[in-house]
């Protein structure tokens, strides 16, 4: 278990937190990019922190604190003009660095034009999604893992917005026991009462987990029953990438899963897909990636748990909003949990030190494209596999299902 300042340290990520502070030397996804057209603005929390997001007509991108600096209006319900967003009370317009380029009541050499600054963050766009910098400068560079900048592929974005802390989203990352209890045990007993169809046979039991710090964050290895130490799951495993994110796939489908912190109580979950079918399969142009939302509870306003990721979300939120962690009882198998806490702490002394942390990048020739670590297929491949992932995986809500199911039809097979 933790002591109170520990818990307090580690879950508290607003401005101004030790947490909050080593969270901000990282990029962080804000929002799906079609979901930010052009002249359009848009309101996003992060990090403790209410932001306008925007896009110009030319599909320049700015992010302004939500405030206006002359009487506190919200810029988000102000609208493009140009290159600038202007507030709706007094028309005052601002660039996206923040520069103030109009003050319709004001003399044109007013010296207010030199003093007032909207507060600007860095913004960039990769893989159809919008990322964020609330760090201290210079901003290092958005690291462009495989995924988000891969060809010849298809992608969707589902997201769900979480009241809970983001830490034991991610803590869930580390704890491979989970699986073959929640979703293969606890899953049978749901589709039994429910008179479901057969669960996945996620059941295989956990022989030997492992953990190894990489250049990017954590290699998560196993091995199950059938398996030995020359199996992929072991002798490559697949990486969190520190701090919030852990990339999962098998058989065609590639998954990042991003654990956004809003605030200490509420975290924005993506699912990030990339569908990558054998070498000589022709995959259609996607224009846009399309986002949608991963639901997670009923009409009565209790758990999905007939999908992986509902049963994934009732484990936590119903820790509650942000898990006590001075109560808990860790185990032996609990190794993970533990190696991501240190990890945590030691990176705080990192930035407490005025220097990068693990994985932020600088060098643009470490950033073309950054290949990560991921096993092969981990239960069992095969059509009925492929199946799975759009039944009760998160692609079952997705838009693109058919086209995903026809570009498959041959290779999953």
């Amino acid at each position: 278990m933790l002591d109170r300042d520990t818990q307090e340290l580690l879950t508290r990520i607003g401005p101004g937190t030790r947490m909050g502070s080593l969270l901000r030397r990282y990029w962080m996804p804000l929002l799906p990019s079609v979901d930010l057209p052009p002249d359009n603005t848009r309101g996003v929390r992060l990090l403790g922190e209410n932001l306008t997001a925007f896009r110009t007509r030319d599909g320049t991108l700015g992010l302004l604190a939500e405030r206006c600096p002359h009487r506190g209006c919200a810029l988000t319900v102000g609208c493009v003009d140009g290159q600038g967003l202007r507030c709706a009370y007094h028309g005052w317009r601002f660039a996206t660095d923040g520069r103030c380029l109009d003050l319709p009541a004001e003399p044109k050499d007013s010296p207010l034009y030199r003093r007032v600054q909207a507060t600007a963050y860095p913004v960039a766009e990769m893989g159809g999604l919008i990322f964020a910098y609330l760090g201290p400068s210079p901003a290092p560079l958005l690291p462009r893992f495989d995924l988000f900048v891969w060809d010849h592929v298809l992608r969707d974005i589902g997201i769900a917005e979480l009241p809970c802390n983001w830490l034991q989203i991610m803590e869930n990352s580390v704890d491979p026991h989970h699986v073959e209890w929640l979703h293969g045990w606890y899953f049978k007993q749901v589709a039994s009462q429910q008179g479901l169809p057969a669960a996945p046979a996620y059941h295989k039991k956990h022989i030997k987990v492992g953990f190894d710090l990489f250049e990017y964050g954590i290699i998560k290895r196993r091995i199950v029953t059938g398996q030995t130490e020359a199996d992929d799951d072991w002798r490559i495993g697949h990486p969190l990438i520190f701090p919030i994110m852990v990339r999962v796939g098998s058989n065609g489908q590639h998954v990042f899963q991003i654990r956004v912190p809003i605030d200490d109580r509420h975290t924005r979950h993506f699912w990030y897909t990339c569908w990558r079918p054998l070498a000589g399969i022709k995959v259609p142009i996607q224009e846009s990636v399309p986002s949608y939302s991963v639901p997670w509870q009923n009409e009565g306003g209790g758990f999905m748990v007939d999908t992986i990721p509902g049963q994934d979300i009732m484990t936590w939120v119903s820790q509650g909003a942000i898990a006590d962690r001075t109560t808990e009882q860790l185990a032996s198998s609990d190794i993970g949990v533990t190696l991501f806490r240190k990890l945590l702490l030691s990176q705080l002394g990192v930035v407490e030190r005025n220097e990068d942390p693990i994985g932020v990048l600088r060098d643009p020739e470490q950033n073309h494209l950054i290949a990560l670590p991921q096993e092969g297929d981990r239960f069992g491949g095969g059509k009925a596999f492929f199946d799975d992932l759009l039944s009760v995986g998160h692609s079952r809500y997705s838009p693109i299902r058919d086209k995903v199911r026809a570009l498959f039809g041959d290779s999953a097979r």
